[in-house]
């Protein structure tokens, strides 16, 4: 059984940037990273659709999420100490 890689989300942008960049054609770029076309392509239309979320005002879910996360550690590490 094979097993399943996991890239890093640099490495991922590195890669749809080349693609949109048109330096190569993607069946190049996925042969130069052994990667297959079809995941690089899945890559692309997922960094393409998140895009408008670089141009968001404001924190985003996710900072808002960890940011309460934050807060919360905080208060247990107060009870711990009192």
């Amino acid at each position: 059984m094979n097993k399943r890689n996991k890239y890093s989300a640099e490495f991922k942008t590195q890669v749809v940037l080349e693609v949109l960049r048109e330096e190569a054609a993607i069946n190049e770029i996925a042969a130069k990273y052994d990667l297959h076309p079809v995941m690089i392509g899945r890559w692309k239309q997922e960094f393409l659709s998140r895009a408008s979320e670089v141009f968001q005002k404001g924190p985003s879910e996710a900072e808002k999420e960890l940011e309460k996360e934050h807060k919360h550690v905080a208060e247990l590490e107060r009870k711990l100490v009192s």
